[in-house]
């Protein structure tokens, strides 16, 4: 199987397709939601995609285009192929590439395109000179399946924090997926068991940004397919569960210079951070309310950034405890010198939520914001009044006091784009007012007998 005028990366492929019997391919790529979409065509059509890319209908993806305008154009990027290990039989296999998204009408890259917003933020770092790498560490429960088999929210097990078998029955199902990660060419670095009972963590080597928001979006594909082959259901909302400990996705974030020095160390800061690491992190806490909205953009993610349950919901950093926003994890050498952003939750779209807060740490770095000092009490036990006296500000409580963030605050909106932003916004307006004249299951059991 050849092209004549495909590059090597392409060429790469097609042989691998051929080699490895790949039958199928999916092209994948996400709606302005996260939700992650795929066009199935066989595998002979790799080498036509490459060329010419293949056709679909955008006015049906949640924020894209309007049906007077719906022919899209999927760009295979080759250097995102991989065989997926649960299609795998003896003789046929299917295989992934992730997709740029084209207008067809210009022919130029779709704005309304997420992993297009995170290119432009990264073009933006490699103008001041910088290479971004990002590290997440996605957490995510798995619950039994009903007789039918839709989730219940009855766990896989009763374990608690880095517990080991017979505790952590679902070890088993970790191993496969991360087997089944490995194979998809992730490097794990460490699985354990979380603090609630049935949650999880798998956490993966940093990479480039764009291949990390790459990564998050296949990991939770993976997750969530290898466990339902075990009848589970891996789910990656905020807060399932009541009164216990929801799932985060914390952020590692730091900026290389072009001669491959970390742009974030500074040995003789009393915090190894650098004066740029500071302001990087002055832009984040700066623009924190605005950016919540979209890592942390479910009308759940608000059950979660409640006060008690270790996640962050004061604007503060720390370079000791966790209940601030950020906090500034300890490093080995130099090069691991990086800012962790502790508020984010897998339910974001990846590539969203990394370009709003490399926009707004890149914004900090250009007005040379001044970083607060560190808070290194703990936070949690702060009241009010010493709140205010420390001048911490607490994370909007709601999904919609966060869009109203994000619509008051240009920096954020403009890493979205003219497309993206009002799109995301008028999303998550609607899903906040559904939410609001909806009526819980909570109020009823509290008020229907009652009243």
């Amino acid at each position: 199987m050849t092209g004549d005028n495909l590059t090597s990366a392409e060429q790469a492929v097609l042989d691998e397709i051929e080699e490895k019997g790949v039958d199928f391919l999916r092209l994948q790529f996400t709606d302005i939601l996260g939700t992650v979409k795929n066009v199935a065509v066989p595998a002979r059509q790799a080498e036509k995609a490459f060329a010419e890319g293949i056709y679909f209908d955008g006015s049906s993806i949640e924020g894209f285009v309007r049906i007077q305008e719906s022919d899209m154009r999927l760009v295979p990027d080759p250097e995102t192929f991989a065989v997926l290990p649960w299609r795998q039989k003896d003789d046929s296999a299917a295989g992934r590439m992730i997709c740029d998204v084209y207008d067809t009408s210009t022919g130029e890259p779709f704005e309304g395109d997420p992993r297009r917003v995170l290119k432009d933020a990264i073009e933006r770092a490699e103008e001041m000179g910088y290479e971004v790498n990002f590290a997440p560490e996605p957490e995510f429960f798995m619950f039994e399946e009903d007789e039918d088999g839709y989730a219940t929210t009855e766990t896989a097990d009763h374990g608690g924090y880095f517990d080991v078998a017979p505790k952590d029955l679902a070890s088993d199902v970790r191993r496969d997926i991360i087997y089944g990660l490995e194979e998809m060419g992730f490097e794990i670095e460490a699985s354990h068991h979380e603090v609630a009972r049935g949650q999880y963590e798998i956490n993966f080597e940093y990479d480039d940004a764009l291949s990390t928001a790459d990564n998050v979006a296949t990991f939770r594909t993976v997750v969530r397919a290898i466990a339902a082959q075990h009848d589970l259901h891996a789910t990656f909302m905020p807060k399932p569960i009541p009164k216990i400990n929801g799932s985060g996705m914390h952020t590692h974030q730091s900026l290389f210079t072009e001669d491959g020095e970390n742009a974030f160390h500074d040995e003789d800061d009393e915090f190894d951070l650098s004066d740029t690491a500071h302001s990087y992190l002055a832009g984040i806490l700066e623009h924190a309310p605005a950016i919540t909205a979209v890592t942390n953009p479910t009308v759940n993610s608000y059950k979660r950034l409640v006060p008690g349950y270790e996640a962050p919901v004061y604007v503060a950093w720390s370079d000791r405890n966790r209940s601030a926003l950020i906090r500034k994890p300890a490093a080995r050498v130099p090069a691991a010198s990086r800012i962790e952003a502790r508020f984010p939750d897998p339910s974001c779209n990846p590539y969203l939520a990394f370009a709003v807060m490399l926009h707004a740490g890149l914004d900090g770095i250009e007005k040379d914001l001044e970083c607060p000092d560190p808070v290194r009490e703990n936070i949690y036990e702060f009241d009010e009044e010493k709140r205010e006296e420390y001048g911490i500000e607490t994370l909007p409580s709601n999904l919609g006091e966060a869009v109203d963030a994000l619509e008051e605050d240009e920096v954020v909106l403009e890493a979205l784009g003219e497309h993206v932003g009002p799109k995301f916004i008028e999303a998550k307006s609607q899903e906040f007012e559904d939410y609001l004249v909806d009526v819980s299951q909570w109020e009823l059991d509290r008020y229907l007998e009652t009243y």
